[in-house]
């Protein structure tokens, strides 16, 4: 990597924040916080957050909901920026929402979207979106055999009109669906796999 490639680096891990959902209660899961569920020995908040920042996301916002005091308390959660959504229970869209609020007046061009419950996406899929950034009216998604799912980056010209529309459990679904033609897909299912920690069924997918 020459100097300049190092100096676009920084400069693109400074603009592009990871923002992290974890706020989910684990309903379907008999309460159990998602954020404390363990995989390969460390709580899956912990675990996505080092993707983040393994994707070179260098400030890292963690939206925090179901137990918060908990998951302080017993994840490793240095560094970061910690968001308390106190209406979590409206679901992701509320998330969001404050989520990107505490990007306002960072300085970031575009938040790098990974929520917590989806373990089989790692540094490298994560990293291939953010690479999609170009600047602050960047859309850009994972896909899967074409079709688009997590993480998304989301450049901070439409972060109004997604907050206007994220509501219940669609989060940024709603915005992206009227703004498709502008989304640039990255396929990432040869390096991933999306599945979320939904049901007790899912819990199969955690080592």
């Amino acid at each position: 990597m020459t100097d300049n490639e190092a100096r676009t680096e920084d400069q693109v891990g400074g603009e592009v924040a990871g923002l992290l959902l974890a706020a989910g209660g684990g309903r379907r899961l008999g309460g159990r916080p998602k954020a404390l569920l363990e995989h390969r020995g460390h709580p899956l908040v912990e675990r996505a957050i080092d993707i983040l920042r393994a994707a070179g996301c260098t400030r890292v916002h963690v939206v925090l909901g179901a137990r918060a005091e908990d998951v302080r308390a017993r994840a490793a959660l240095d560094g970061c920026v910690l968001v308390d959504n106190p209406g979590w229970e409206q679901g992701m869209g509320s998330s969001l929402r404050a989520g990107l609020g505490s990007l306002a007046g960072t300085g970031a061009r575009a938040a790098l979207v990974c929520l917590v419950d989806q373990p089989g996406i790692g540094a490298e899929a994560t990293a291939r979106v953010r690479a999609g950034y170009r600047d602050e009216t960047s859309l850009v998604s994972a896909a899967y055999a074409g079709v688009r799912g997590h993480p998304v980056l989301l450049g901070a010209a439409h972060w109004a009109g997604i907050a206007a529309t994220a509501t219940g459990d669609r989060g940024a679904r709603a915005y992206l669906r009227e703004h498709e033609a502008e989304i640039a897909l990255v396929e990432c299912g040869d390096v991933a796999r999306p599945y979320d920690i939904d049901t007790e069924a899912d819990l199969v997918h955690l080592e």
